[in-house]
Formats: C-alpha cells, structure tokens, sequence
C-alpha cells in the first residue's frame, strides 16, 4: 500500500503568526511539493493572497484550497473531507499537505476526522503545531488585539457560544505536538526562559516548545515529526466540547517584508566510524537528545558486519531507524546531523555521541 501523505495541522490564535510561518516554509521547502489548506472567511481573503504570491513551483496557485465556510471544525464534514478527498485523488499528489486553521479553531475535531473512512488510509496527522504570540501570552493575554478577536468571533454566523480565550488556548496546547514561541525577539532572555517553561509544564510530555521570530523556523523541524496524531486523540484532551470559533484573516505582522535568518537555530554534523552495537548506540543517540534538549537529529550508521547502511531519525527523543540500501562505494562512516535551538553544546553533544 502507498505510504500515507503527511498532514501538518497549524493552529494558534489571529495574529500569533501563522501565516507568517507557513509563508517562510514555503520559500524554504527544499524541493518538496506542499498542498495548503487555508481557513478563513469574513470579507478578504488575505491569507490566501499572500500565500499564492509565493511565485514558487512550491506553492503553485492549484495548491491553495480556501474553505471559507466558517470554523474548519464546525464544516469538516462538508468542507474540509472532500477538500481532503479531493486532494488525495489528484494524480500529482502533494508531498506534504498543510491546514492552517481558522484564529479560534478547535484543533481536535480536525485531527479526529483524519480517522474518517474516506481518507483514514491515505493521509496522517505528521503533527500539531500550535502558534502563539510570546509578547502577547507573557502580558497575560491570548492574542495581542483582543478587539480584533471579538470583532472577527461576531463575522462566524455558526457561532452559538461564547467561549473564553483561556479555554480556547488551553484547547489549543493540549494538542499540540509543537508548540512555536513567535515573536521571540520582542521577549528578552528571562521573558523568553519562563514563557517556554510554563508552557512545556501546561503541555503533554515530549512536546516541542521552540522560540522562532517572523516564524523562521527549519523545515526540517517544522516537518516530518512523524507523531500520527490521529491514533492518539485520548492524550489531547478537550478543555470543552463546544464549536465557538473565530476566523483569521491576516496576522499581525504581514507587513514585515525582510527576511530573518535562522538565528534562533543551528545544526552541525558528527561523524563517527563503524557502530558494533546498533541497538546500544539508538540508547545513546536517545540519551544525548535528552540530555541536550535536541529537537531532530538525523543521518546514516555504519554498523559493523552489515552490509546496509542503517537510516536513524530522531524527533526529541523519540528515534526510529531502520536499514535502508546499501553502502556501495560510499565510506562506511555514521554520519549525524544535529539540529537544535541556538546554544547547543557541541562540544559535548559530539563527545557523548562519539563515545
């Protein structure tokens, strides 16, 4: 059978940054052929134009679905399945498909229709990324125009109620897989150390908490998390089991037109010889991402008397590895890319995986 097509799910409230981050993965996707389905309704389709204004092979204008129904997770059933169903039946089938979600969208009722019948075999939920505003949430608010929200809640005519935007948030962590500290340049150092704390301690164990500004974060770290979300809907639990949502049209910052770089991360590699013990190095490769709060880390393993090359992939400390081709003509070496926030050690990170 076909391998499913990975699914990222990008929620967060209106102006936390979504668009912003999904903008900058396109203009990096390294080759990678990226559906979007964008969520909005109201007036303007903002999200839509910016995103189609790409101009790149990664984003052609067939790619960009709008639903523009109302809230994704009130429409799924007559939205956003046959949007699915209509993407997964294209001959030229994307690589990736990524849902940015309405401002107040409910993450769960999404994730769960991945089960239904007519897509459940073909796609799966490759993670959560939930989006927030690091200014806005460090001044104890949810979003940083709270009038906008409302103002934009009132356009939904689906709505029935009125929901406080602590619950919505805490909706909105509890599924995430990922969770991005956007606009992390306008928090200072200390700032910055307590919001991702506080939100690694309201979040389930082993999810991500990243601080990205403009939304520049890797592809590599932004994709390919490899979670299944969908078969694991009890451990994101719902705050509240109501539809009252509101839309996004245009994130705060859209007007910011330069480019940031990937200050905020970096990556290097660490090359070792031959591995006599594969199962014994996957422990050590999982005790040094723990150690280090590593985010991915990925490459190839030469293990001793194998002919094959072992692949090893690790998102957190969750490592899969399995033999792939083999060596041929290539040096028999393992090779290990390391990526992580800025400030990794890696003097020591290479020491322990070199051990």
């Amino acid at each position: 059978m076909a391998a499913k097509i990975p699914a990222t799910v990008v929620t967060g409230f209106l102006g936390a940054g979504k668009t912003t981050l999904i903008r900058h993965m396109l203009q990096n996707a390294q080759g990678k052929r990226i559906a979007l389905i964008i969520n909005e309704f109201g007036d303007l389709g903002v999200d839509g134009d910016i995103l189609k204004g790409c101009g790149d092979e990664t984003c052609r204008e067939e790619d960009v679905v709008e639903l523009s129904n109302g809230c994704i997770c009130c429409t799924v059933a007559d939205d956003f399945i046959p949007t699915m169903e209509k993407l997964l039946d294209r001959d030229d089938k994307p690589d990736h498909i990524v849902i940015e979600t309405s401002g107040l969208a409910l993450p769960q009722p999404l994730v769960r229709a991945f089960n239904w019948p007519g897509i459940s075999t073909r796609v799966t939920v490759d993670g959560v990324v939930t989006v927030v505003d690091g200014r806005a949430v460090t001044d104890g608010q949810f979003a940083h125009n709270v009038a906008a929200v409302d103002a934009q809640r009132a356009q939904d005519e689906n709505l029935d109620h009125e929901t406080p935007l602590s619950e919505l948030f805490e909706d909105q962590i509890a599924c995430a897989d990922m969770i991005v500290v956007n606009k992390s340049d306008l928090l200072s150092a200390d700032e910055a150390k307590a919001l991702t704390t506080r939100l690694k301690s309201e979040s389930r164990d082993a999810v991500q908490v990243v601080k990205a500004s403009m939304g520049a974060l890797p592809v590599d770290v932004l994709l390919g998390q490899g979670i299944g979300a969908e078969s694991d809907l009890d451990a994101r639990h719902e705050v509240h089991h109501h539809h009252h949502h509101d839309d996004d049209h245009h994130d705060d910052d859209h007007h910011h037109d330069h480019e940031h770089g990937h200050d905020e991360f970096e990556s290097f590699i660490v090359t070792r010889g031959e591995i006599a013990d594969a199962k014994a190095f996957t422990a050590q490769v999982t005790d040094t991402i723990r150690a280090h709060n590593i985010l991915r880390l990925k490459g190839f393993v030469a293990v001793e008397n194998k002919p094959m090359r072992q692949t090893l992939q690790a998102v957190g400390p969750r490592v899969d590895t399995y033999f792939d081709q083999p060596f041929g003509d290539a040096p028999r070496e393992t090779r290990l890319v390391v990526i992580g926030e800025a400030g990794l050690d890696q003097a020591a990170i290479t020491a322990a995986l070199t051990a």
